[in-house]
């Protein structure tokens, strides 16, 4: 398979891994790839790395400008990653919790 591409989707979950693209425009764009979590975690970085991926779905053809993306998401989660900039058992804050921390405050 040529790089930056990927063939017919299969619908089994574990053997298809979501990904989220946010661009730098403010809009978001999720596809699900036929390669199961564990592959896609070995080809990741290098795909990243590309100017263009291309993904082929029932209808159309979508190239994305890996340089106008400014996260990716990826589900299920690859926790094998490991390196410098990549941190471990990490949470996402939201501002709702932040704010509930400040009105739920035991001190007083």
């Amino acid at each position: 398979m040529r790089a930056g591409s990927f063939g017919k989707i299969t619908h089994d979950k574990e053997n298809t891994t979501q990904v989220t693209f946010h661009y730098v425009e403010g809009h978001t764009e999720s596809f699900t790839i036929p390669m199961p979590a564990q592959e896609f975690q070995e080809e990741v970085l290098n795909l990243l790395n590309q100017p263009w991926l291309t993904f082929h779905l029932n209808d159309q053809t979508v190239f994305i400008c890996t340089a106008r993306l400014v996260k990716v998401e990826v589900k299920p989660p690859i926790p094998e990653l490991q390196g410098q900039g990549i941190f471990p058992n990490s949470q996402r804050f939201t501002t709702m919790q932040r704010g509930a921390l400040g009105r739920l405050s035991m001190d007083g």
